[in-house]
């Protein structure tokens, strides 16, 4: 397995050179996620600041023995009890200081103005615009997160069968990924059938698969703090024409799309490929929500693929395709891989079975 910490410093030394072009002296840091790529610290009381010459990390008692430890070039600074982040940034004396606003509360932002004397602006994705484009360790985690949910798939079908409610399908799921090696959940799984698999983010319920079902899961972990994310939808006992014939569009639209997803291309290309599918064969008003999202330390980020998402694709970004169908009252199918942007063309990390599974 690559060691991330050989790349913590030249994210720290990227994060600087952008801060000139803020307008700012220097920009602190609050977003946990931000911390940890910078840092490789996962805590919850951790802020950075970087200048153009320097960095520092501020945590409490807790962390300061990891954060002495800390790989990436950054100088400690311990909060002690009755020192806040606020104080130290007073005491610096920064003419115009970058916030991460998006991550802030109004409380936090009030509190630092009365300390802070000198002018507030924002950060503007200053360490999300680094994230977007993953680094060789950043892929291995990807990858790792992404097996563990193969397995987790292969092992629910094992077992699957009628009478089991959604809820225990959802554990079950849980419980089998934490035992192969995941640190948590990416969010909270999603396992509906039958009339209830029409709701794109329903929650698992206490009712019991019976024939005739479709059930969709959606489900990740993480490893080493990346995420996964997958989805598919099996068949219970038997299925209807219909219910084939809407499976085998979406499983077409999902295909399509993947195969769309290639450098130089904008990720509103991969959403209107899949989507273009669906509305001619008369489902467009059925497909809702965007084809896929960007995957890394948090389960939603850039790119977004959307009718809207102008991100141009580069080697190194990691997006979700899953396109859906979902028919209120009767059911839903939604398909999901994870692909890596490659200089070629795609890499898949998920690869459970895609054609129609009847169980």
């Amino acid at each position: 397995m690559i060691n991330a910490e050989q790349y913590l410093p030249a994210r720290v030394a990227a994060a600087k050179a952008g801060i000139d072009a803020l307008g700012a002296g220097a920009v602190l840091i609050s977003k946990p996620e931000n911390v940890t790529y910078l840092s490789g610290i996962r805590s919850s009381n951790c802020y950075l600041i970087l200048t153009p010459e320097e960095g520092y990390i501020l945590t409490d008692f807790r962390y300061i023995e990891v954060a002495e430890n800390n790989r990436a070039g950054l100088t400690p600074v311990q909060l002690e009890q009755g020192k806040s982040v606020f104080d130290v940034v007073g005491s610096m004396n920064i003419p115009v200081l970058a916030v991460e606003e998006e991550a802030i509360t109004y409380g936090f932002f009030k509190e630092l103005g009365s300390k802070h004397q000198g002018q507030i602006c924002s950060a503007s994705h200053l360490v999300e615009d680094l994230r977007i484009v993953k680094d060789e360790y950043e892929k291995e985690c990807l990858r790792k997160a992404e097996e563990i949910g193969d397995l987790a798939f292969t092992h629910i079908c094992g077992i699957l069968k009628e009478g089991m409610t959604e809820k225990e399908i959802a554990l079950e799921l849980e419980f089998f990924m934490r035992k192969s090696g995941a640190e948590g959940l990416s969010f909270e799984t999603i396992a509906v059938s039958g009339v209830r698999s029409s709701m794109p983010h329903g929650e698992p319920s206490d009712k019991r698969i019976e024939p005739g079902d479709f059930l969709t899961m959606d489900y990740g972990c993480k490893y080493r703090g990346y995420c996964s994310d997958m989805t598919r939808t099996v068949a219970i006992g038997k299925v209807s024409e219909e219910m084939k014939r809407i499976y085998d569009i979406v499983r077409r639209a999902q295909q399509t799309a993947l195969e769309a997803v290639s450098p130089g291309k904008k990720a509103s290309d991969i959403d209107r490929t899949a989507r273009d599918i669906i509305k001619y064969e008369g489902y467009g008003k059925h497909f809702g929500h965007g084809t896929g999202h960007g995957v890394g330390l948090e389960i939603h980020e850039a790119p977004t693929a959307n009718p809207t998402g102008n991100t141009v694709l580069k080697p190194g970004m990691a997006v979700t395709v899953e396109p859906g169908i979902y028919l209120p009252g009767k059911f839903g199918v939604r398909i999901e891989d994870l692909a890596l942007v490659t200089e070629t063309g795609y890499e898949v990390l998920s690869h459970s079975e895609k054609d129609l599974i009847i169980i």
